[in-house]
């Protein structure tokens, strides 16, 4: 790839298009490898920029102007006052509900404007999904109102107040801590309210402002803060209240490591680290067994995922949690500080950069004892005052990813802190000619393709603009549940070489605003809300549906529909796992076992066998 220009394509893009689909997946998923989603090098930078300038810097000049003890200026005061967790958690939020978070940009499918959430929410007549519109009372319906717009605008005012109001001095403290600051808990219950009210008009909103990372520390801050601040406290209760913060990130982070454990996650980390730019090629190849000819992950890549990814992000948070020794706690929030950054150095799409910047920080802050701040051998969960109030501090932060992976039918695989698991419900989407053009009468939605034709300095041919499209399709198949959505395709479609397909991520992109991997977002109810406005035909937009797969991870089924948007859901099956990771991303054996469970009354398929051509070897 070029600083300016995106990389060279692999076959001319005007060949490109006129191959087997199978073909197309083949020659760009082995060319994600060294190449990862191609993008300019430039792009990375203004990412970098965005991370590191817009929230880490201007985060802590808010926080240093609404605060005594915090200096933009004397960074030894950045990682010994408890205030900056909570400033920058609300400064991230603020970033994330508005969309300059995660999922901005290029890497998330907003090319030309980069920029989705507010464009969307601010706008009434825009698609709204509401999560249980039929069972909760003045939720239903799919269209954003004025009412709607005027809720996000008290959301977006509920997080500005926090930011902008002062500070205040913590009386009690226990010896040897310095000087702290909390801000006044009262600030945090108007988003408190209102967050969880936009909630349950628009699922949307609430997952895009990370609500299950960033409430917690709000809600804490608001029932904890209180007690620290009231006339009667003492200096147990501020321990216990950044004993809380502490619980919090760690759970965070053993939820997420605990959700890679199966066979999904293996085969995250290849793509992600073939998408890093500043990673050497010879490095990127080691990762695959074979590569070109076989992408399957290698034994490095095992080792990456499961010692350098799942053992490092459950056990070294579990000593932090119990250690009260001022070195292992130094150690341990280094190593953290380290995944972060290797992390963020991957640029991941979906690309949660400054997520990840907010905790390699926080890890400093929390842990590393600098300055007069939080000394592990007093700051642990041992010096818990009220050790019966850590019962349900734990049941209330695991709720989520404990009910999202034994029923993730029922839970974002967001709060199920499952973010790069592997283990996603996720969609491909195969739409006769000139359907994408239609989806372009829904408020708001133009094709990436058309997108990418208006990308400054370096707008993309249509040919061009159509290969990058067909990238995020590359970088599914790389992973479990691509093979088997594919797979459904192929075995439903006789004339899938005539439609356009494209990745279900990146289109919801398009519909809704944000999409940060969910593929709860565009399941049968988006299909639904597209259709009763376009009124399709059936077969004019076909979706093959994957659901993320329950626990136990080994041995189960993952199951999926086929949902046609004049239909419904018509056919619903599952395939093993275990296939899925045995066969190439292009599937040259033709399309993995699929057991179906239930056919819609009188639904045929249009094909039985592997999509009208060979395969590919």
């Amino acid at each position: 790839m070029g600083f300016i220009n995106p990389s060279t394509p692999p076959v001319p893009p005007a060949e490109f298009v006129t191959l087997p689909l199978r073909e197309r997946i083949r020659i760009l998923s082995t060319h994600w490898v060294e190449d990862g989603f191609g993008t300019p090098r430039m792009l990375h930078v203004v990412y970098i920029l965005k991370m590191l300038g817009l929230y880490f810097a201007v985060g802590l000049a808010i926080t240093s102007a609404t605060t005594e003890y915090v200096h933009f200026t004397e960074p030894g005061t950045w990682f010994d006052n408890v205030v900056v967790y909570q400033k920058l958690a609300i400064w991230l939020m603020l970033l994330e509900v508005v969309g300059l978070g995660g999922t901005w940009g290029p890497l998330c499918g907003h090319f030309r404007p980069m920029t989705g959430n507010i464009r969307y929410w601010l706008r009434p007549g825009t698609l709204r999904m509401a999560p249980w519109g039929r069972r909760v009372p003045f939720t239903g319906g799919d269209e954003r109102t004025i009412g709607d717009v005027l809720l996000y605008l008290a959301v977006l005012a509920a997080l500005i107040y926090p930011l902008a109001i002062s500070a205040e001095p913590v009386q009690f403290l226990p010896a040897g801590t310095g000087p702290q600051e909390l801000v006044p808990p009262s600030a945090f219950l108007p988003i408190l309210i209102l967050m969880p009210l936009m909630g349950l008009r628009d699922k949307v909103i609430f997952l895009a402002a990370r609500s299950e990372q960033y409430l917690p520390i709000m809600l804490f801050s608001a029932t904890l803060g209180w007690i620290v601040m009231s006339d009667n406290a003492s200096a147990a209760d501020f321990i216990n209240l950044v004993v809380a913060f502490k619980v919090i990130i760690c759970i965070v982070w053993i939820g997420a490591g605990v959700s890679k454990f199966g066979e999904h996650f293996i085969n995250v980390v290849p793509p992600m680290v073939s998408n890093s730019p500043g990673q050497l090629n010879v490095l990127k190849r080691l990762h695959y067994r074979n590569a070109p000819d076989d992408l399957r992950p290698s034994k490095l890549a095992w080792f990456m995922a499961h010692i350098g990814g799942t053992t490092v992000e459950v056990v070294i948070p579990i000593v932090l949690l119990l250690t009260t020794n001022n070195t292992v706690a130094l150690i341990g929030a280094v190593a953290m500080l380290i995944f972060h950054i290797y992390i963020t150095s991957t640029f991941p799409l979906a690309v949660p950069l400054e997520w990840n910047v907010y905790f390699g920080y926080i890890a400093l802050v929390l842990w590393g004892g600098f300055g007069d701040g939080f000394d592990a051998s007093v700051y642990n969960i041992w010096e818990f005052s009220e050790p019966l109030l850590l019962l349900p501090i734990f049941a209330l932060l695991m709720f989520g990813p404990i009910l999202g992976n034994l029923r993730p039918d029922l839970v974002s695989f967001l709060p199920s802190m499952r973010q790069y698991a592997g283990n996603w419900a996720s969609a491909v989407w195969a739409l006769k000619p000139g359907i994408e053009d239609r989806l372009a009468e829904l408020p708001m939605v133009e094709s990436q393709v058309k997108q990418l034709q208006r990308m400054q300095p370096m707008p993309y041919a249509p040919d061009d603009a159509e290969m990058m499209m067909q990238k995020a399709l590359a970088w599914r198949s790389m992973h479990s549940q691509g093979r088997g959505l594919f797979s459904v395709l192929y075995s439903h479609l006789d004339d899938i070489e005539s439609r356009t397909v494209r990745e279900g991520e990146f289109v919801c992109t398009t519909m809704l605003g944000w999409n940060f991997g969910d593929g709860h977002l565009h399941d049968e109810r988006l299909i639904a809300a597209i259709q009763r406005r376009l009124n399709l035909e059936p077969g004019d937009l076909v979706v093959a549906f994957c659901e993320s797969q329950a626990v136990p991870w080994t041995g189960r089924p993952q199951e999926y529909r086929v949902i046609d948007a004049a239909l419904g859901v018509v056919e619903r099956g599952s395939w093993s796992v275990s296939d899925c990771v045995r066969e190439q991303p292009w599937l040259p054996n033709g399309p993995i076992p699929l057991d179906v469970a239930w056919t819609a009354d009188g639904y045929r398929r249009q094909h039985t066998l592997t999509g009208g051509k060979e395969p590919v070897s």
